[in-house]
């Protein structure tokens, strides 16, 4: 039996069709259309197929004709049977037609993943299903699957949704995660993993925010954020509220890669290789944004009552608050707690504007329990704007003991940032090469036996040449005036040293000094090939 209901929704028409459509009831058919879509041609239409078994030409020519007068036709819950008919019939390059969508239940299932959008399943030992909070997701998996697909051209690890399926009233994108663990489920029952995990977790970190992303193809976060700021101009004193709108449009725009839910859950371990997951949040942006996430995962949510962090990340507030302050410091490449504490306060600034907004606009007002938590994130919002001018900090600088010990370190930061700027492996050895002599110098002359810090800094200008800084509070040293040895020489005649400056100089398309209130700055300048 053939039926045919539908209705006229804010969306547009909504019409649902089942049974047959052959050559005996084509006209019957139309005819009904043609009722349910009188007054309204070019208003869009989606016809849920979920009950249709058959199909004909005559059948298809009817849902033709219903397009020429509607071009927004949309055909959903498509049986496999009949799509193939679309499909071999050419219709599917015509309009938009949805195969009908198998039911998964999580009901036992174990929950791997949360985050802002839905909350990840997994279903069996390969796979994992992520299921949308909101209940009309289809949009939001397509936005998800189309980033997770840019973010592996551009050389993100990530999983891909291979199947779209119903998951009670919503929808779900299942994922190939063979055996995989997250890191939240790894530093729970492996607690002596930790400095690997802070390892990794920072390794992908700096990977994600190394890519750039071609214009357009991400939203992005500071325009998101400065309507945090615009929210809560109405829920600050005056002052508070212009201050934070004004450090958040400070920020300087970026078309690096950020996740913008960046915790353990979302890194999983699959063998040995490390993938990320999770990825409708992507955006462009300064990391600061970023920060401000992890902040809130970690620290956050948690400040009020400590045992939240334990039931969404699965340990305790005393390992996610060293967890944070580790990977910070990892990421930073520093362990300077003047310089840790005003990054960590600058992520603070914009993780606390985003948590009393949401606790708002959630009704946090309304509850006892919501009134205190809104009320001790906004007396640690506004004393830190007291005392903060520029939500900016330095990413691309490192300090370290000036210790020849250090030279691994020391090479494996520049080498991070030189990774996202598309140096050649030439350029970068030739850099690690220079960079070697320099800081070898530094160690082992600059502060005798006293010792004392080095700066090291990493600088793409115009995005043709790299700049790599060294600085130091030690006894004044022009390199660039050392007299260079005499390469033609005999091994005989010549003297020992001198040629650690005399290769910098040689390799490098620029060396430059100067000695500014005590410093000493060491500028090796190269061309990006």
């Amino acid at each position: 039996m053939n039926t045919v209901k539908g209705a006229v929704t804010e969306k547009g028409i909504a019409i649902s069709l089942s049974g047959r459509i052959d050559s005996n009831n084509a006209a019957e058919v139309e005819a009904e259309l043609t009722k349910l879509t009188a007054g309204h041609a070019g208003c869009p239409v989606t016809m849920d197929l979920d009950g249709l078994q058959y199909v004909s030409s005559a059948g298809l020519r009817v849902i033709l004709r219903l397009k020429k007068t509607n071009p927004e036709l949309s055909l959903i819950n498509v049986c496999t049977e009949v799509y193939d008919i679309f499909d071999m019939t050419g219709f599917t390059e015509m309009m938009t037609v949805e195969k009908a969508y198998r039911t998964v239940s999580v009901e036992g299932c174990e929950e791997i993943g949360r985050g802002a959008n839905g909350t990840i399943y997994r279903i069996d030992s390969d796979n994992v299903v992520k299921v949308y909070n909101n209940a009309d997701a289809l949009d939001d998996i397509r936005h998800e699957r189309e980033v997770a697909k840019l973010a592996l051209i551009l050389g993100i690890p990530t999983a891909i949704s291979y199947d779209v399926v119903r998951v009670g009233e919503s929808y779900g994108s299942v994922f190939e995660l063979l055996n995989a663990r997250s890191f939240s489920k790894i530093l729970s029952d492996e607690p002596d993993k930790f400095d690997w995990c802070v390892k990794e977790y920072v390794k992908m970190l700096k990977k994600i925010h190394s890519t750039r992303v071609p214009a357009g193809k991400l939203p992005d976060m500071k325009k998101t954020a400065i309507g945090w700021a615009e929210f809560m101009l109405d829920h600050l004193p005056q002052k508070y509220g212009e201050k934070l709108l004004s450090l958040v449009s400070a920020v300087p725009e970026d078309d690096h890669m950020i996740h913008g839910d960046y915790h353990t859950k979302n890194l999983e371990l699959q063998g040995d290789e490390v993938l990320i997951i999770d990825m409708d949040t992507l955006a462009v942006g300064h990391p600061v944004f970023e920060l401000a996430s992890m902040y809130n995962a970690f620290i956050g949510f948690s400040e009020a009552d400590h045992s939240v962090v334990k039931k969404f990340q699965g340990f305790d507030f005393e390992t996610a608050s060293a967890f944070w302050r580790a990977s910070l410091s990892a990421y930073l490449g520093t362990k300077n707690e003047e310089t840790l504490r005003s990054v960590e306060d600058k992520a603070r600034i914009v993780g606390y504007t985003r948590l009393i907004r949401r606790a708002i606009k959630r009704n946090g007002l309304e509850t006892e329990e919501g009134r205190a938590q809104i009320a001790l994130w906004t007396r640690e919002l506004t004393e830190l704007l007291d005392r903060t001018d520029t939500l900016v900090f330095e990413r691309n600088e490192t300090e370290v003991d000036a210790k020849t010990e250090n030279l691994p370190a020391v090479l494996s930061f520049i080498e991070d940032r030189l990774d996202g700027m598309g140096c050649s492996a030439k350029t970068k050895m030739q850099i690690a090469v220079a960079a070697e002599e320099i800081f070898v110098n530094i160690a082992n002359y600059a502060y005798g036996d006293g010792g004392g810090k080095a700066t090291v800094r990493v600088d793409e200008g115009d995005g043709k040449t790299v700049a790599v800084t060294f600085i130091d509070r030690g006894r004044m040293f022009d390199p660039t005036k050392a007299s260079d040895p005499d390469v033609t020489l005999s091994a005989e005649e010549r003297g020992i040293g001198g040629l650690g400056i005399f290769m910098a100089k040689k390799i490098m398309d620029g060396v430059s000094y100067e000695y500014v209130d005590g410093q000493n700055i060491l500028t090796l300048k190269k061309k990006i090939l």
